[in-house]
C-alpha cells in the first residue's frame, strides 16, 4: 500500500468529517453560512478523492484543482453575503 494513498484517505476523511459537522450545525440553526461551509468541504474532499481514484500524478496540474478554487469561492461569497445581511 502506498503511503500517499493513506495520507490522501486521511485528508478526505478530515474534510468529510468537517462537512458533516457543518451540516449538523446548519440543521440546528438553519444558517446558510454553515451550509456553504459544508458544501465547500465536500468539494475539497472530492479533489484528493478524484485524483487518487483516477491516479492523477500531480494534483495541481489537473482540472480537479478547480474544485478547490470553487470551494474557496463558495466560502468567500458566503462570508460576504453574511456580513452584508448584518448591516
Amino acid at each position: 500500500m502506498n503511503l500517499s494513498l493513506v495520507a490522501s484517505g486521511a485528508i478526505i476523511m478530515g474534510y468529510a468529517l468537517a462537512a458533516v459537522f457543518f451540516l449538523k450545525f446548519w440543521r440546528r440553526t438553519s444558517d446558510s453560512l454553515f451550509l456553504a461551509f459544508a458544501a465547500a468541504f465536500l468539494l475539497m474532499a472530492a479533489t484528493p478523492l478524484l485524483t487518487a481514484l483516477l491516479e492523477v500524478p500531480r494534483e495541481e496540474q489537473s482540472p480537479f484543482y478547480l474544485l478547490r478554487l470553487l470551494a474557496f469561492l463558495i466560502i468567500i461569497v458566503a462570508i460576504i453575503g453574511k456580513s452584508r445581511r448584518r448591516t
